[in-house]
């Protein structure tokens, strides 16, 4: 397989991820799985958080794919998948638990409209405590409407 081909099949999947994010946290996070999500919209002072078993379930399927596409060479294509899924991950913990939530201490200060807008979009997720009500559930998008931030 072609490495621009492979590249794209990761690009591909880390953009669609976003909605599969969107969708989950909307429909699943602050659906019928509210009892783990939950801890996520309380203060806490503890490292670990049951939303955290989150990350473990959706690691589940990137791993597969990639021992699956290594270990039948015809089906190769679906360790590009995982990894495109894992790179998602790598983005999301990133900008979720150290960039806007702290979770590791780290000195940092958004100065580009594209950071402010969705840490912004993040903060206002949280400024509802329950599990109806909420807006803004992507990660790495966020509406234009949440420009104008105070970050």
């Amino acid at each position: 397989m072609n490495i621009v081909i492979k590249a794209l099949i990761i690009i591909a999947t880390f953009f669609f991820m976003e909605g599969v994010a969107w969708f989950t946290h909307k429909y699943i996070m602050h659906g019928w799985l509210w009892s783990w999500h939950k801890s996520h919209h309380k203060k806490h002072n503890h490292a670990l958080e049951k939303n955290d078993l989150f990350a473990l379930v959706f690691s589940i399927p990137s791993i597969a794919l990639i021992m699956l596409g290594y270990e039948y060479e015809s089906l190769e294509i679906l360790r590009y998948f995982g990894f495109g899924i894992m790179s998602y991950g790598i983005f999301y913990f990133i900008f979720h638990d150290i960039i806007v939530h702290r979770r590791v201490k780290l000195k940092y200060k958004a100065k580009s409209k594209y950071m402010k807008r969705i840490m912004n979009a993040h903060y206002k997720h949280h400024e509802i405590h329950t599990k109806e009500g909420a807006e803004a559930f992507g990660f790495l998008y966020a509406p234009k409407k949440y420009e104008t931030s105070k970050n």
